[in-house]
Parts: C-alpha cells; sequence; structure tokens
C-alpha cells in the first residue's frame, strides 16, 4: 500500500515545488487528454518535457518543447541546461509504469504522478522507497484546476463557455 497521502496539503504541495514535468505518453494531437493536460500546465507557468519516442525519433517538438525518447534521455538533455525533471506524469497503462518509476528514480526526481485509471502498486512501492512521491489515479490538471482555482479556464465549472482566451489568468 503507498504511503503518499493524496490528500489536499500534499497534493498542492506536490503542484507547487514540481515545477518542471516530464510528461510520458504526452501526444501532439490537440485533441488527446495529454495534450490538454500538457497544455494547460504549461499556460500555468510549467515546464512540459514531453517524452514521446515516435516524435522524438523525427526531431519533432510538441508544445514548443522538444521531444525526447525517454525520460533518463531528457534528464540528460536538461542537466546540460542546469534544470532539473521534478516530475515525472504518466500517460501510459499500468503494466508500463515499472521501467518508468525506475528512470524517475534514476534521475531523482522528487514525484511519480500516474494519471486517471493508471495504477502500479508494485512500481508506486519501490518509487516511494527511493524517497519519490507517488500519486495514482488523478489528473495533475484537475487537480491544479481544483486546488488554484483554474476550473473555469475553458469554461468548466461556470455555466460559461467561450473559446476567448483571458489575457490574465483570473488568479
Amino acid at each position: 500500500m503507498l504511503r503518499t497521502p493524496d490528500t489536499i496539503s500534499t497534493l498542492r504541495d506536490i503542484l507547487t515545488h514540481c515545477r518542471t514535468i516530464a510528461v510520458v505518453g504526452l501526444s501532439p494531437q490537440w485533441h488527446r487528454p495529454s495534450y490538454f493536460a500538457a497544455n494547460y500546465m504549461q499556460a500555468h507557468g510549467y515546464r512540459i518535457v514531453p517524452v514521446n519516442p515516435l516524435v522524438a525519433r523525427d526531431g519533432g517538438s510538441i508544445l514548443g518543447e522538444t521531444a525526447y525518447a525517454s525520460v533518463t534521455e531528457a534528464a540528460a538533455a536538461l542537466a546540460a541546461q542546469g534544470v532539473k525533471i521534478d516530475m515525472v506524469d504518466c500517460f501510459r497503462k499500468g503494466e508500463d509504469i515499472p521501467p518508468l518509476a525506475d528512470e524517475a528514480m534514476a534521475i531523482g526526481a522528487k514525484c511519480l504522478w500516474l494519471q486517471l485509471g493508471v495504477f502500479n502498486e508494485a512500481a508506486g512501492e519501490r518509487a516511494e522507497a527511493a524517497g519519490l512521491q507517488v500519486i495514482q489515479n488523478r489528473c495533475v490538471k484537475i487537480e491544479h484546476a481544483r486546488l488554484f482555482g483554474g476550473l473555469g479556464w475553458m469554461g468548466v465549472n461556470t455555466l460559461v463557455i467561450s473559446a476567448k482566451r483571458l489575457r490574465q489568468l483570473p488568479y
């Protein structure tokens, strides 16, 4: 059983201190949940590091950031810039998580975040034993919006839907 509590204070602490996020499985297609979540987080001041081997193979980028084939490759490239990956956010199936947890531990990330519907207790326990905070079955975008007042972004829960983007965020 994982020890990291997914309480409001823990989630708020993680989202406050983990400012560079490697998003594993980030799609370049705007309509995919990974793209929407990463776009939201980037718009709210987080550095997004795409990890998508298919896009990286062609030297591509997603959301204006260079895509990497693996978390380890991304961490090495960012280390050369003096930047460290704080969180590894996984948009992958549960059975794909163990090697990603190993990479997160190897690079010294603070948090391993598994998106909605993604669980892997064994990998999570190993990551926690190595000192990482582990969150499972939660969406980083939804939690940020819930805890930091962003539910109005894109009309969610406000009864107002508009394509117009605010020039300044309301908080």
